[in-house]
């Protein structure tokens, strides 16, 4: 019988460059592979299982609800989505409406689309821009600032609008209407708005990176950008939302006034490994070409956007029960509490071999030293080079760019786990 690895290499195709690990079996924040040997899980799906592996709960919610129904078209209702969409939009903390999806990729093609019906639909300002001057807006508005080192997703959309080059190569032409400018460069930013621009896309935390965060400064100057030039701000917190930092919006965490965007996605930690996504849109008031007004939450009409597996009643049911286990079990507080000692447990290491250590509560990245390859004999990156130590010795991590590790936790990780992880750290480290 062919090993799971072969299976793989003939029957799947290969997107992924894989460790050679082969994983049967989770419980809460371990996995064991097929051999039997246990790895701590600080990677969770990279920040999806937002508690652990089987979780009881989520496990008995799921098996309730298949028995009950467990799709039917969104030409019907269904009460778990609509209480989902509830619960989203008190988390946010500020009126809207929720669309619910599958991907965080999928939930960033919603704000582009909305991005676009916006640019197409609505009237244009006319504002003063550097010197004074207005600017000559165009009638239908379509382009969407991101920022270098950002990363929204594998469709033809996403790559487009993430910055990093190696995502695009080989999928020339790019899809137009994406343009990058330096993150946490308002200066920058603000001679980038031209008459075409509608929005402007920011991971208030870049993850995929090595978790760079947005300044205070930067984020409450993007919004009056946009306030400014009648563009629409949207937040991408498909991994720093919904509990990861501390709090159920990232940007909170940061700077909690002046920042409210007007739409967020949403996805990973949502439902604990459930393939699900949402995103949200601001409840506010938008001039129409046709001189009506409307909610910016209505603009995606009937026929504007859909989804055959969005919200079905086994998904939400599933992700109510995460978002009610973090509520109740005061997981947010956990995320604080125990990233802020995880950064400090690998601070105190004070290696030579590590950089910098970055984190925003469960949110984190150490950074090797630029030579940590060359000076460990490894021709591999510094990141890859330090993942594979940390895998051998029973630590899953998650690399990030070259030279960091990314450490993405469950929720409701504990000090002894942390603990173990650091000290696993410490026994590869030269």
């Amino acid at each position: 019988m062919e090993s799971t690895q072969q299976l793989f290499d003939q029957y799947v195709i290969p997107t992924y460059g894989r460790f050679p690990l082969t994983l049967e079996r989770g419980e809460g924040c371990r996995v064991w592979d097929e051999a039997g040997k246990e790895y701590l899980d600080f990677g969770a799906g990279i920040a999806v299982c937002s508690l652990g592996h089987s979780h009881p709960r989520v496990v008995d919610a799921m098996t309730r609800q298949a028995r009950k129904l467990t799709h039917t078209s969104n030409l019907y209702y269904t009460r778990p989505q609509g209480e989902l969409a509830q619960r989203l939009v008190r988390l946010v903390g500020h009126a809207g409406k929720v669309f619910l999806c599958n991907s965080g990729a999928e939930a960033n093609e919603g704000l582009y689309k909305l991005a676009r019906k916006f640019g197409n639909e609505t009237r244009s300002p006319l504002p003063r821009h550097a010197a004074g001057e207005e600017l000559d807006y165009a009638s239908n508005r379509f382009e969407i600032l991101t920022f270098d080192g950002s990363f929204h997703g594998r469709t033809l959309a996403g790559i487009a609008a993430t910055g990093q080059e190696k995502v695009k190569k080989g999928f020339d032409p790019i899809t137009p209407g994406f343009r990058h400018v330096p993150f946490n460069d308002a200066p920058e930013l603000f001679r980038s708005i031209g008459p075409d621009t509608v929005a402007i896309l920011m991971e208030p935390i870049q993850g995929e990176i090595g978790v760079r965060p947005a300044t205070v400064q930067f984020l409450k100057a993007v919004r009056q950008m946009c306030d400014d030039h009648g563009l629409l701000l949207m937040f991408d917190e498909i991994q720093s939302g919904l509990g990861r930092t501390g709090d159920w919006c990232g940007w909170k965490t940061l700077a909690d006034e002046g920042v409210t965007p007007d739409a967020v996605s949403w996805a990973k930690g949502i439902a604990d490994g459930y393939p699900m996504g949402a995103f949200w849109v601001r409840d506010r008031e938008i001039a129409m070409k046709d001189g009506s007004k409307m909610s910016l939450a209505n603009l995606l009409g009937p026929g504007s956007h859909g989804t055959t597996f969005g919200g079905t009643p086994l998904g939400c049911t599933v992700a109510n029960e995460v978002l009610s286990i973090i509520e109740e079990e005061n997981l947010l507080a956990n995320a604080r509490e125990m990233g802020a000692y995880a950064k400090a447990a690998i601070e105190n290491l004070r290696s030579p071999f590590i950089k910098e250590v970055r984190g925003v509560g469960l949110m984190m990245a150490f950074e090797m030293v630029a030579d940590f390859s060359e000076r460990i004999g490894d021709s591999r990156t510094p990141s890859m080079a330090m993942i594979a130590r940390l895998h051998e010795n029973g630590l899953l991590s998650v690399p990030s760019g070259t030279h960091s590790v990314r450490w993405l936790p469950p929720l409701n990780i504990t000090r002894a786990d942390i603990d173990r992880a650091v000290e696993i750290l410490r026994s590869v480290l030269p």
